[in-house]
């Protein structure tokens, strides 16, 4: 391509990984790449870093350089972005785009998954949240982070049955094959699995969930509690995108399609399947497309700012 040639840039941040796409002025895919998490959870430099790495990386695959990175639109969708300072601190980072713009990956992920239009999608993967457009308003619910929130997530999965696990040990609760499992994991022993909560982030619990829905899908008593646990914190989400006129509902993330199965038979016939992904919605944003929605109350995550 011309080295004059203008580029847009979309970013999925979430808690497990961050994906780049970099998009022609046509809408041609040049490059896709992948990296490590990007949260502002894990801290903004490091978030920063999983975001420019994936972006070289889908940025070598298309043959540009960094120069080129001059001639790039960007759209960010980040996980965390609404925790307090967040905006300040990614204010003090110089990136090299044309323009940036930085959103939630919830509202990214719901601009993909409705092309823009008013719709609602539940994000089930490492955390939780349900994003909702209608309007011109953006409505948020829940996701406010782990562990006081994101209810139905991996990491809340991967939570629960460290818990029953440790319950099971002392024998204060049933040992099921899963449970046992999950001890395994530990040595069978509980302060080693207390020494590893002690340390571990959301990614670390959410990498139990796979564990928890196996054996759940097998029969085992725990295993089904705790994933229909789950599916009602999901469902309990979309319910409130109903009660409030949004039909256009879509179920995504790392888990969507394992919890789907979970949900009531009502809302299953209800989810329609995305017609993109985040990055997607991001290239909306990078592309200018689109006004962003204005924020229903002063705690919705949903941000607008130029660095």
């Amino acid at each position: 391509m011309g080295t004059n040639d203008t580029t847009y840039l979309g970013i999925d941040g979430g808690g497990t990984r961050c994906r780049a796409r970099i998009e022609d002025e046509n809408g041609r895919v040049l490059g896709e790449a992948s990296s490590g998490p990007a949260t502002t959870r894990i801290g903004f430099e490091k978030a920063w870093r999983s975001i420019m790495e994936a972006t070289e990386a889908a940025a070598a695959q298309a043959g540009l350089t960094r120069e080129d990175f001059a001639r790039m639109h960007a759209g960010i969708g980040l996980a965390g972005l609404g925790r307090r300072g967040a905006e300040a601190a990614l204010n003090k980072i110089a990136h090299p785009f044309a323009s940036a713009i930085f959103i939630s990956d919830g509202l990214a992920a719901c601009l993909g998954a409705h092309s823009g239009a008013d719709g609602a999608i539940v994000v089930a993967g490492t955390g939780s949240v349900g994003v909702g457009l209608i309007d011109g308003r953006e409505i948020r619910l829940a996701g406010y982070g782990f562990p006081v929130s994101d209810e139905g997530s991996g990491a809340d999965i991967g939570l629960q049955v460290v818990r029953l696990a440790l319950r099971a040990a002392d024998r204060r609760g049933e040992l099921t094959p899963l449970l046992s499992e999950v001890l395994g994991a530990f040595d069978h022993d509980p302060y080693q699995a207390v020494a590893w909560s002690e340390e571990a982030r959301a990614t670390d619990y959410a990498a139990l969930a796979p564990i928890v829905l196996r054996h759940a899908n097998q029969g085992d008593p725990v295993g089904r509690r705790i994933v229909e646990r789950a599916a009602d914190a999901i469902g309990d989400l979309l319910d409130l995108f109903l009660a409030r006129g949004i039909d256009r509902l879509s179920l995504v993330g790392g888990l969507a399609d394992a919890i789907t199965p979970w949900l009531t038979p009502d809302l299953r016939a209800r989810l329609r399947r995305p017609d993109a992904d985040a990055a997607a919605g991001a290239l909306l944003v990078a592309r200018g497309r689109l006004d962003l929605p204005k924020r229903e109350t002063d705690h919705e995550l949903a941000s607008k700012f130029r660095v």
